[in-house]
C-alpha cells in the first residue's frame, strides 16, 4: 500500500521562521509514516508541478535561516476557478492527500479553495506584520521587530549626537503592530499607526516642543508603512520646530535575518499541529496562537474574524513617551 503524501508550501511575503515550520511539517509527517513533497514558489509550484520528494535531511540546518528554502511567490492563476481545479488535480495526480500552506490571508483563501476541490488543507500564519485576525501571533513578527529595534537603536545614536529628530518608517501596511511594539522598545516620542487617527501638529510637533522644555534634545518618531509620507512628515517637523529632521525607510531589511527563538519555537509548534490534523483526516483549518496556546479554526471562520488593535498598549506608549 502506497504511503499517504503531504505537501508543504510557503506563499506570499517571506517571513523569518518559515523554514522552522517547513522543517517541523516535514519531520512530523515522516515520523507518522507519510511521504512529504516540497512545493517550490507557492501555488505556482503546485500549478506547474514544481514539486520534489523530501526526507529527514532535506530540512537539516535550515531552522536558523531566514527566508524560505521552498521559495515563495504570489499566484494570480490560483485566484481563478480554473487554477484552483488545476492545483487540486495536480495534488491527486501526485497522491497528495493534504497540503500545509504557510502564509497570510491570501494564502489561506487559496487553501480554502483547494479544500473545496477535495484536498485537505491546513494554513499556518507566516507574516511579519502580525496581521492575521484569528491569531494572536504570526511567524516572523518577533524577528522583524528585533531587526527594526536594532536598526533604530543605531539611528538613535546619530540622532542623539546631532540633536536631531529621526522619522523612521517600519513595515505594516494595514497593521501597526510592528510600529507600536518597536516604538515602545526604542522609546519613541510618537508612534503613527493606521488604526489610530492622528494630527501631526497636536500628536507629534506639539508633544516634541513640550518635551523639549523638559530638556529632551533628540527625538525618534516611528511611522507604520500604511501611513507613509515619512519624507513629508520629516520636512514639516523641521519647518515647524527648527529641529534638524531626517527620514529613514527600513524596508525589506525587516523581512530577513535569522529567526528569533520565539519564531523558531512557535513555527515548530504550528507545523507539528498542522500535520497532526491532516493525519487525522482533518482539513479546512488554520493553526493559530490564542492565549499562548496552539489551536485551530475553520478557515472561513478565521478569515471572517476582525483583527483587534491593542489600544491599551498604544495608550501606554503614549503616556510614557514624554
Amino acid at each position: 500500500m502506497e504511503k499517504k503524501a503531504i505537501a508543504v508550501l510557503t506563499s506570499g511575503g517571506d517571513a523569518p521562521g518559515m523554514n522552522a515550520a517547513v522543517r517541523a511539517v516535514t519531520r512530523a509527517a515522516l515520523a507518522k509514516g507519510m511521504r512529504v513533497l516540497g512545493v517550490r514558489r507557492g501555488y505556482n509550484g503546485l500549478l506547474n508541478g514544481d514539486v520534489f520528494e523530501m526526507n529527514l535531511r532535506s530540512v537539516s540546518d535550515i531552522i536558523h535561516r531566514g527566508g524560505t528554502v521552498l521559495y515563495t511567490a504570489r499566484s494570480l492563476e490560483m485566484l481563478t476557478p480554473e487554477g484552483q481545479k488545476k492545483a487540486a488535480d495536480t495534488c491527486r495526480q501526485l497522491g497528495i492527500v493534504g497540503v500545509v500552506v504557510i502564509g497570510g490571508d491570501g494564502s489561506f483563501k487559496g487553501a480554502r479553495a483547494l479544500c473545496r476541490e477535495g484536498i485537505l488543507c491546513i494554513g499556518i500564519p507566516g507574516t511579519i506584520d502580525n496581521d492575521i485576525a484569528s491569531s494572536d501571533y504570526t511567524i516572523g513578527f518577533d524577528t522583524a521587530m528585533n531587526t527594526a529595534m536594532e536598526m533604530i537603536d543605531r539611528i538613535r545614536d546619530t540622532a542623539q549626537s546631532h540633536d536631531r529628530c529621526s522619522v523612521v518608517e517600519v513595515m505594516g501596511r494595514r497593521c501597526g503592530d510592528i510600529a507600536l511594539e518597536t516604538g515602545i522598545a526604542v522609546g519613541a516620542s510618537a508612534i503613527l499607526v493606521p488604526e489610530v487617527p492622528f494630527d501631526l501638529q497636536k500628536d507629534v510637533i506639539d508633544r516634541m516642543m513640550q518635551t523639549r522644555k523638559t530638556g529632551k534634545q533628540h527625538f525618534i518618531i516611528i511611522v507604520a508603512e500604511g501611513i507613509g509620507g515619512v519624507s513629508e512628515i520629516a520636512k514639516e517637523i523641521e519647518e515647524k520646530t527648527g529641529i534638524e529632521t531626517r527620514a529613514t525607510i527600513l524596508g525589506h531589511v525587516q523581512r530577513g535575518g535569522s529567526p528569533t527563538i520565539r519564531d523558531r519555537v512557535v513555527a515548530s509548534q504550528m507545523g507539528y499541529k498542522a500535520v497532526e490534523l491532516i493525519s487525522n483526516g482533518i482539513g479546512n483549518r488554520v493553526v493559530v496562537m490564542k492565549d499562548n496556546h496552539i489551536v485551530d479554526y475553520d478557515i472561513t471562520e478565521a478569515l471572517n474574524m476582525e483583527r483587534k488593535f491593542n489600544k491599551e498598549l498604544y495608550d501606554i506608549a503614549l503616556s510614557i513617551s514624554i
